[in-house]
């Protein structure tokens, strides 16, 4: 007898359906899986002979043929556990089939019958959900994160035998996502940073602050350069806290991305609402950090999604995973391609990083610092870690000076009064560009850029006059272009001084640095 089961797997950070059709035919026992499965799916039949039988059912002694489809997609992983148990169970007649209908299956079994949960149910849903599939049923663990999906029903269940035993009718267990008590999906108020990180905690370096500000306004690349101790990684840990929320688009798409890696934590907080900070360690390789592997699987850039990546000692990253970084700035996705396919990861990210100015740190500094005892040739070595057109690529290039005494007195700008300013440019920003699908000026490019970056005319005279001192190249006049429409929407004025463009080329440390070199 022939069945069919709907399961899906997920392809990049998106769902994908994939047919479970099950055949049992008289003839010698064996079970043959079919579709490209991988190691994990071939060895699920020893996971669904066992929770068969120790639910009380039989396992057919007859030729079983299992076939995946399509049949040119690779398949992996354990979700299609539950889907082949219920295929089995129909085609061997000891399940009316009917209940199928319209029902998507997800999920791991145990030998013992138990259902765990796996990776990418979020994606899984939403792609039932918009395929007008009604009912998922998952494991129980991962309730809660199907039903962040409105508009389906989610159907929880703990073992195979809870469902052979029809959970329908005995236990109600079929509840629609909007008649229980669901995870809050709302966005995150500002008491939720309470007792974290403060902007406040950093004394003095107002620059440092200002150019954080910036950064988190117009989602721009932020470079700290500076000796160690002077507040570089402080501020930048502290981005998170003075950024706006995400908004549902933005959440769903993050929260996504966190499901399909197994980092959602059975998602008993609704929605991912806060921007992620992520931050490597130096010794990443890069498919950690851009994303690979045979499957492929998400690197750090993706997870980064519509937040931060943080690359502290920025120079300690080999040189291959810091070029490869420069694709992704620019296209904001990361294309990965394999024998067998190519998957689109998004990595729509801001970059902030910090380094030394040189290997020991002390270079530049006044008579009153720590001397230097790096030679010249160290230095030169050290700063072309970081190549030029990577070094392009950071919108504000900013240098943090060893403070040579506790100041006095403080700006005390907090992170709840910084929050407010980078939302109310934020909401300006999103009003000008939502016609064009842009949140942030870091996005403009080609005749969007020059339709919004409306100038005086001293302020055009000024980057002119910068552009052909410091030598620089077409990105980092944009880049700079870009800057001084933030510093003006943070100002509250729609065209572009020159006050906000003097200010905008004052955080371009390393242009100044390679136009002195010279």
């Amino acid at each position: 007898m022939y069945v069919k089961i709907m399961s899906a797997s997920v392809l990049g950070v998106e769902g994908r359906f994939i047919e479970v059709e099950v055949d049992i035919c008289s003839g010698l026992p064996q079970v043959n899986v079919v579709g490209l499965p991988d190691s994990a799916v071939r060895e699920s039949i020893e996971r669904v002979r066992s929770a068969i039988q120790n639910g009380g059912m039989k396992f057919p002694m007859d030729r079983v043929t299992i076939n995946l489809a399509p049949a040119d997609l690779r398949k992996q992983g354990s979700a299609f556990d539950l889907a082949i148990a219920a295929g089995i169970l129909c085609s061997s007649g000891q399940v009316e089939s009917s209940r199928l209908e319209d029902t998507l299956f997800i999920g791991e079994l145990s030998l013992n019958g138990t259902v765990r949960s796996v990776p990418g149910v979020l994606p899984m849903t939403e792609l039932a959900r918009k395929a007008g599939i009604k009912r998922i049923i998952v494991p129980q663990a991962a309730v809660a994160e199907a039903r962040l999906i409105h508009g389906i029903e989610v159907i929880g269940i703990t073992s195979l035998a809870e469902w052979i035993d029809g959970f329908s009718e005995k236990n109600g267990s079929q509840e629609r996502a909007g008649s229980v008590d669901t995870p809050d999906s709302t966005g995150w108020p500002a008491s939720a940073f309470e007792g974290e990180l403060d902007l406040a905690d950093v004394i003095g370096q107002t620059q440092g602050k200002r150019a954080l500000l910036i950064a988190a306004a117009g989602m721009h690349n932020l470079l700290f350069v500076g000796p160690p101790g002077t507040g570089k990684t402080m501020l930048c840990r502290r981005l998170p806290t003075i950024m706006p929320p995400l908004d549902d688009e933005e959440a769903l798409t993050v929260t996504k991305i966190f499901s399909v890696c197994g980092k959602l934590g059975g998602a008993k907080s609704g929605l991912i609402r806060r921007r992620t900070f992520r931050a490597p360690h130096h010794t990443i390789s890069s498919a950690g950090l851009i994303g690979g592997g045979s499957g492929p699987s998400p690197g750090e850039v993706t997870l980064a999604h519509h937040g931060i990546l943080f690359l502290d000692e920025m120079p300690e990253f080999s040189r291959v995973c810091l070029e490869a970084l420069r694709q992704p700035l620019e296209d904001r996705e990361v294309t990965i391609g394999r024998a067998r396919g190519v998957c689109r990861f998004p990595a729509r990210f801001m970059l902030a990083a910090s380094m030394n100015p040189c290997p020991c740190g002390f270079a530049g500094g006044s008579a009153e610092d720590r001397p230097c005892t790096c030679s010249l040739s160290a230095i030169t070595r050290y700063r072309a870690r970081m190549s030029g057109p990577l070094a392009d690529r950071m919108d504000l290039q900013v240098e943090l000076p060893r403070q040579l005494a506790r100041p006095a007195s403080d700006s005390g700008l907090t992170s709840a009064q910084a929050r407010e300013r980078v939302n109310e440019a934020s909401a300006r920003q999103k009003a000008r560009y939502a016609r064009h699908g842009l949140s942030w000026n870091s996005e403009l490019q080609g005749p969007l850029l020059k339709k919004y970056t409306a100038m005086a005319s001293d302020a055009e005279m000024l980057l002119q006059q910068v552009y052909s001192q410091l030598g620089l190249s077409f990105r980092a006049h944009d880049r700079i272009l870009k800057m001084s429409r933030t510093i003006a929407d943070l100002a509250g004025r729609e065209k572009i001084r020159a006050e906000d463009v003097a200010e905008a080329v004052s955080y371009r440390c390393l242009d100044k640095t390679a136009e002195a070199a010279v």
